[in-house]
């Protein structure tokens, strides 16, 4: 059974999220060098107004450092934190195992800092600052935890809203695939059943009319060939769905002689409309069965297919004007229940399968109304 390429490959998360990421890495690249710009125009900001001679280079300086240590913690940050996705649906888990390095990760940073702004001013000549290292210490190991706090917290709404995307959107790969499953799954039972069928009709002509049986087993076995190479699709258009159900009509026709009148009406614009493969030639199927084999009179079959005014909706009707059904509604053959459950699979309640008594004659009739979709 061969699926779609786009659902037969593994479901990865990896995999789903490739078009995601690349938007969000740069959102995030955008956020994050407006905000370290806004930090910077701030700074320049209270140097200005305190009368400063260096309003420019020390804040350049100051947030420039801060800006390159954090964004190196920052990113480290990004890629160790993915180990813990497996903790986002207990978000105290989550932020224990995060916030346990805070101590360490401010200390860090207090001291790179302030090694980074020590080396640019012994290189450039630049003079020194005077305040308390004590005080400097504690004010910026007190920013950059405020800082972290809150970047943790977007990490962790990013990593849940990308767990919960990637979640979504395998749930539904994998409900494609098993669809795609099913209906490959149900094509292949349709098979064994129709083949049964049209054998019988070529084993009861093999004594009684060789030569008639002959020129059936040629037109079945053309038959199943192109059964055999559409099968692979859960659906094809109407035209060549019609193709096979003609092939059928031929073989029944020419076994049952003047017994039977078939008629064709067709709309042309409904030809393109997808059909489950192999959908309607259980509908045919039954006419021949229950009506044109139970007696000896000639039976008349009509088959349909009409676009609606709006073109989105086709209906395909097969009625015949000898069946009678026992029950109403009549419980599904294999091939009624087959057809049936890959419309409810394909469309769900936009399709229908229904099989009734012709109002006030003897006669069966079949409607199947599906959305047309080319």
């Amino acid at each position: 059974m061969k699926l779609d390429p786009s659902v037969e490959r593994h479901v990865r998360a990896s995999d789903i999220l490739d078009p995601v990421l690349p938007r969000l890495r740069n959102g995030l690249l955008l956020a994050w060098a407006a905000f370290w710009l806004l930090m910077l125009l701030v700074g320049v900001q209270e140097e200005w107004r305190d009368g400063s001679r260096h309003w420019w280079w020390r804040p350049v300086l100051g947030e420039g450092s801060s800006a390159l240590v954090a964004t190196a913690i920052a990113v480290a940050q990004w890629r160790l934190v993915q180990r813990l996705d497996p903790l986002l649906a207990s978000p105290a888990r989550w932020f224990a195992r995060v916030l346990v390095w805070l101590p360490l990760l401010a200390a860090g940073f207090v001291l790179a800092i302030f090694g980074l702004r020590w080396g640019v001013r012994e290189l450039a000549g630049l003079p020194h600052g005077r305040e308390s290292l004590g005080a400097a210490f504690f004010y910026e190991a007190l920013k950059f935890s405020i800082f972290y706090l809150l970047f943790s917290g977007l990490q962790f709404g990013l990593r849940s809203y990308l767990a919960w995307h990637a979640e979504r959107l395998r749930a539904e790969r994998l409900a494609r695939l098993s669809q795609q499953a099913q209906l490959a799954q149900l094509t292949q039972q349709l098979q064994p059943h129709f083949l049964f069928n049209a054998l019988n009709t070529v084993s009861s002509l093999i004594h009684t009319d060789p030569q008639l049986a002959d020129t059936l087993l040629m037109r079945l076995a053309a038959l199943l060939r192109a059964a055999t190479d559409v099968s692979r699709r859960p659906q094809q258009p109407l035209a060549e769905e019609l193709a096979l159900l003609e092939g059928y009509a031929a073989i029944m026709c020419e076994r049952f002689a003047d017994r039977v009148r078939l008629q064709w009406d067709i709309d042309p614009r409904a030809r393109a409309c997808l059909v489950p493969t192999l959908g309607l030639q259980p509908l045919l199927e039954n006419c021949f069965c229950h009506g044109v084999e139970r007696r000896i009179a000639p039976t008349s079959i009509k088959v349909s297919a009409q676009l609606d005014a709006s073109a989105q909706r086709l209906r395909i009707v097969v009625e015949d004007d000898a069946g009678v059904l026992a029950t109403s509604p009549p419980p599904d053959g294999v091939g009624l229940g087959n057809l049936r459950q890959r419309l409810a699979v394909l469309h769900g309640d936009e399709a229908r399968l229904e099989v009734r008594q012709r109002d006030g004659a003897p006669g069966v009739v079949a409607t199947v109304e599906l959305p047309c979709v080319s």
